[in-house]
């Protein structure tokens, strides 16, 4: 049994047992996977995976606990070589952020260019998804950190940072209806227009749609989507009134549209970094949170993450209380 054939069998399953996908994403050949999975399970004595003809077709139970403790022992196995790479004060590697269009636009270009300026050699790759994605995706090892937002009440994850406080803003065309009312609309009122939002208002659970069904009345969605620039586009084609996160508009877009605020009609939301409480945090993964979030001490933040100290992290700014601060990093 290898690191190699955990690895291998645990990027099957990520991939639906689809082995083209796996083979892509490990970066090795579709027979090469097939041979090491037929060694690991001879070795075993049982099947990980059902076939049908030449394909997967499901996951047996016994290959359901393999799997999952290979999840373990990969996750420890990156452990170990983060820790080497730390105590090495090795400068290279690579931070991996899933994450929101609206955070990976707007709210992350600063904090990440801190980074790369302290620790030139660092590859940042950034996977924007949906919300409802990105705490799965940190799950299975996909990313080293998430950075998502809610409303109200902390994410469920093993450990979240908050970062800042923001609220939606309300966005219409100047010549809208919304527009000459001079105020900010009612929940009714707002609900009486078709709405340009993100894709999260799907969902049930969305404060969106629960502050709206609560005023009885129905959530009218003409468009949906992730990228919070699209959202201006179609309000600006005329499709509906926009809703979406203050960090998302410009001078110019404030000089093109009327924005209302939310703030009191909706409920605020923070933007949370989410971390796996189990895993060894590279020290740029740490400096980037700080960039993010200057009112955590470092030294707090290293506790938290290493078990030393719970959490008892200060109330995150609002985001218009934070403008375009000058983002550094300080040494460790």
């Amino acid at each position: 049994m290898t690191l190699t054939q955990l690895r291998y069998i645990a990027a099957i399953a990520d991939a639906g047992l689809n082995i083209t996908l796996a083979s892509e994403r490990v970066h090795a050949t579709q027979p090469g996977i097939s041979r090491q999975l037929r060694q690991l399970e001879d070795e075993l004595g049982f099947q990980i995976f059902l076939r049908k003809g030449k394909s997967l077709e499901s996951i047996t139970p016994a290959g359901a606990q393999v799997i999952a403790r290979a999840r373990t022992i990969l996750a420890e196995a990156a452990n170990i070589r983060v820790l080497a790479a730390n105590l090495r004060n090795e400068n290279a590697g690579e931070l991996v952020i899933v994450t929101t269009h609206t955070q990976a636009r707007f709210v992350l270009p600063e904090a990440i260019a801190a980074v790369k300026r302290h620790y030139a050699d660092v590859g940042i790759r950034l996977e924007p998804h949906g919300d409802t994605e990105l705490i799965d995706l940190l799950g299975k090892g996909a990313a080293d950190l998430a950075i998502i937002s809610t409303a109200s009440t902390p994410p469920n994850a093993e450990l979240a940072i908050p970062i800042f406080r923001w609220d939606r803003q309300i966005l219409v065309p100047k010549d809208h209806p919304l527009a000459r009312l001079g105020r900010t609309p009612r929940i009714d009122e707002l609900a009486a227009h078709a709405l340009v939002s993100y894709e999260s208002s799907l969902a049930p659970e969305s404060s969106l749609r629960r502050a709206i069904v609560e005023a009885g009345c129905e959530l009218k969605l003409a468009v949906a989507a992730r990228d919070a620039d699209l959202i201006k586009t179609y309000v600006r084609a005329g499709l509906g009134v926009g809703v979406l996160a203050e960090m998302a508009l410009n001078a110019a877009d404030r000089a093109d549209f009327c924005v209302y605020s939310t703030r009191g009609l909706l409920p605020t939301c923070t933007t949370w970094v989410i971390l796996q409480r189990d895993r060894v945090q590279r020290d740029y993964a740490l400096d980037l949170i700080v960039a993010l979030a200057p009112q955590i001490d470092r030294r707090d933040l290293v506790r938290v993450v290493q078990g030393a100290a719970k959490a008892d992290w200060p109330t995150p700014p609002a985001w218009r209380e934070l403008g375009a601060p000058e983002v550094s990093i300080r040494a460790a």
